[in-house]
C-alpha cells in the first residue's frame, strides 16, 4: 500500500481507537505526572549527599550490626562463657544496649530541659489565670446574689413600714389623737404641700433613720400603746395577752 494513500475508517484499526471526548487531555495529564515523578526520582538519585545524611547513614548501619568476633571486647567475653543475646553480670541486666541519644542541633547543653520547663511554666500560669478568673466570676455571683437578696428584704421591710405606719395611723385617730408622734409615723398624703420648715426639719431627722431603724421603733410603738402586731395582724386586750400569744417583735419570729 503506497504511503500516500488515505486511511480506511473502516478497518479494525481505526474501530479500536477510543474517541471518547477529553481522553487525549487526561493521557496528556498522567503523562505530565509520571514524567514529573521520574525527574524527581533521578534527581534524587544524582543529589549529592550532605555531610549530615552519610554520617547517619554510616551511625545507623554500624548500630543496626551486631558485634563480630573480629571485635576485641566481644572475643573476649565469649571466651568469658558469653553467648549472644544473654544479659551480663551475674544479676540480669539488659539485652539490648543503651540507645544513643544523638544532638544534631546547634543549641546549647540543657535548651530543651528549659524549653520544656518554660513551657511547663507557661502553662501553669496559664492555669492560674483561669483559676483566678473563675473564682473571680464566682465571687461576682456571690456578690450578686447578696445585693439581689439585700433588696429584696429591703422592699419587704418598706412594705412592713407602709403597712405599720398605716396601722398606727387607723390606732391613733380609734384613740382621738390627731397628730402622731413622730411625723414619720403615719403615711404622709400624697398631695401634701411641704412648705412649713418644721415639716422640713422633721423630714431631715427622720430621713437619717434607717427603714430597718424605723420599722423597729414603729412596732415596739404599736405594740407598746396598741397592743398591736403588724405580722400577726392582731390586736391583743393587754400586754400580757400579747407576750403570751404573740410569737415575738420581728418578721423572724412570725416564720
Amino acid at each position: 500500500m503506497e504511503e500516500d494513500e488515505e486511511e480506511d475508517y473502516m478497518s479494525d484499526l481505526f474501530l479500536k481507537q477510543d474517541v471518547r471526548p477529553g481522553l487525549p487531555m487526561v493521557r496528556r495529564m498522567k503523562e505530565a505526572i509520571q514524567k514529573e515523578e521520574k525527574q524527581k526520582e533521578a534527581n534524587e538519585k544524582n543529589r549529592q549527599k550532605s555531610i549530615k545524611e552519610e554520617e547517619k547513614e554510616r551511625r545507623d548501619m554500624v548500630l543496626k550490626s551486631a558485634l563480630g568476633n573480629e571485635n576485641k571486647g566481644f572475643a573476649l567475653l565469649q571466651k568469658m562463657g558469653y553467648k549472644s543475646g544473654q544479659a551480663l553480670g551475674k544479676r540480669e541486666g539488659i539485652v539490648e544496649p543503651i540507645p544513643l541519644n544523638i544532638k544534631t542541633g546547634r543549641s546549647g547543653l540543657g535548651h530543651e530541659e528549659l524549653k520544656k520547663r518554660k513551657a511547663e511554666e507557661k502553662l501553669e500560669n496559664y492555669r492560674q489565670k483561669l483559676h483566678m478568673k473563675k473564682q473571680a466570676n464566682e465571687q461576682a455571683a456571690d456578690q450578686f446574689r447578696v445585693r439581689f437578696k439585700n433588696k429584696q428584704e429591703e422592699r419587704k421591710m418598706e412594705g412592713d413600714l407602709r403597712k405599720s405606719q398605716r396601722a398606727c395611723q387607723q390606732l391613733d385617730m380609734q384613740k382621738d389623737i390627731d397628730v402622731p408622734k413622730e411625723t414619720w409615723y403615719w403615711l404622709e398624703p400624697e398631695e401634701e404641700d411641704k412648705k412649713d420648715e418644721e415639716d422640713k426639719e422633721d423630714e431631715c431627722t427622720s430621713s437619717d433613720l434607717s427603714v430597718s431603724e424605723k420599722l423597729h421603733i414603729l412596732t415596739a410603738y404599736l405594740r407598746e400603746h396598741h397592743f398591736y402586731c403588724i405580722w400577726c395582724g392582731t390586736t391583743y386586750e393587754d400586754s400580757e395577752d400579747l407576750s403570751s400569744n404573740c410569737p415575738g417583735d420581728s418578721a423572724a419570729d412570725h416564720d
